[in-house]
């Protein structure tokens, strides 16, 4: 990999010079805040991941800069349901527009389809990369079926099968309530 094609300081008019889709693999224990919401995670566990960036002239002339990013990860996440760990596949594929400045991001934010992005001189694809595997993950991750029986706390079932409240522990405050 040549020096101005390295994920975390890319060169992406170099990328789109090049023309060539830059292919990596990433260690999910490296993405600090991604291996924070996984469990168990192995030491080859890891994000393969693509970026092609491309210019596209527009009507006035200049050309546009623009990324394609696709990733797929397999991140061992807690199941919602057995408290056991659920594999759960995660990909993104995701197109960015690149704007000279903050300035224009935020004007053209609002019409725009596109995800928008400030150009920078040296970029930080896997902090992009991250976000967007953040974003990808499930809010409550659970097996399609899950290997172990989940545990009932509230109300436990006897041993017929019935459920069997507990008792209401505000029920001594009305035994107090009705005495006065």
């Amino acid at each position: 990999m040549t020096r101005h094609l390295q994920p975390s300081r890319l060169d992406l008019l170099a990328l789109a010079h090049e023309g060539a889709p830059l292919f990596e693999t990433t260690l999910l224990q490296n993405m600090k805040r991604l291996a924070q919401e996984a469990q168990g995670l192995q030491s080859d566990s890891s994000v393969q991941w693509q970026a092609r960036a491309e210019l596209r002239p527009r009507a006035d002339g200049d050309d546009e800069l623009w990324l394609h990013l696709q990733a797929k990860a397999a991140i061992p996440l807690t199941c919602q349901r057995c408290m056991g760990i659920v594999i759960t596949p995660v990909e993104v594929n995701q197109w960015y527009r690149f704007v000279a400045n903050e300035d224009i991001a935020m004007a053209e934010d609002d019409q725009s389809e596109e995800d928008l992005l400030v150009m920078e001189p040296q970029f930080d694809l896997l902090a992009v990369l991250e976000d967007e595997l953040l974003m990808a993950l499930p809010l409550v991750p659970m097996h399609d079926e899950c290997p172990v029986a989940p545990v009932m706390r509230a109300g436990q079932a006897d041993i017929a099968g019935e459920l069997t409240e507990k008792p209401n522990p505000f029920a001594v405050l009305e035994q107090l309530k009705k005495n006065k």
